[in-house]
């Protein structure tokens, strides 16, 4: 298997180009594509990757561990099939619409000024993470764990009560509005 350690990769298109599959540790890739690109038995950890391009890779056993994702555009990608074996990750200003994060443990993790529009967090265990400055436009929560989650600055998201573990999450006015979109009732201003 390929092993690299603590290297940069710049501006490339693996698209177009063999990615080498293998493992990445303490790698920074900046402003590389990855669109269509079968990343699959891959090990990334604690990898960083800085305006990439992931839409619609394949990401069957792709191991993340501690990676975090900078201003990425991470189209329709189906987290699913990554390893599960301390999955851990963090994104900020990143463009995850449709993708699917269902079944998944990601305990405390962090969404800072994230796309998550029609995102599936179906029976994902998000107890403790961060929804901050995130648009939730569309995105699926059910039988999803959401205790301890911060919500107060995210924007769009309904969530229905009764489907859902609430316990101390954290909301704001006048998004809160969307715990109660289910109850087909009237809300006046």
């Amino acid at each position: 298997m390929n092993y690299f350690e603590d290297q940069t990769f710049t501006k490339q298109d693996f698209s177009e180009q063999e990615f080498l599959v293998g493992e990445y540790e303490y790698c920074t890739f900046v402003n590389c594509s990855f669109a269509d690109c079968n990343l699959g038995s891959t090990i990334f950890s604690e990898c960083e990757f800085d305006s990439c391009d992931f839409s619609m890779c394949k990401l069957q056993n792709t191991a993340f561990r501690d990676v975090r994702f900078t201003n990425c555009k991470m189209l329709g990608l189906d987290f699913t099939n990554c390893n599960k074996l301390l999955l851990s990750f963090e994104f900020s200003k990143c463009i995850l619409n449709m993708s699917s994060f269902y079944q998944l443990k990601l305990i405390k993790t962090n969404f800072v000024d994230c796309s998550l529009q029609e995102c599936d967090f179906v029976e994902t265990n998000l107890a403790n993470s961060c929804f901050r400055n995130c648009d939730l436009r569309g995105a699926i929560f059910e039988n999803t764990n959401l205790e301890k989650v911060d919500f107060s600055t995210a924007i769009h998201y309904e969530i229905h009560t009764e489907k859902n573990r609430l316990k101390k999450a954290k909301f704001s006015m006048p998004e809160v509005i969307g715990l109660l979109q289910h109850l087909d009732i009237s809300i006046k201003k």
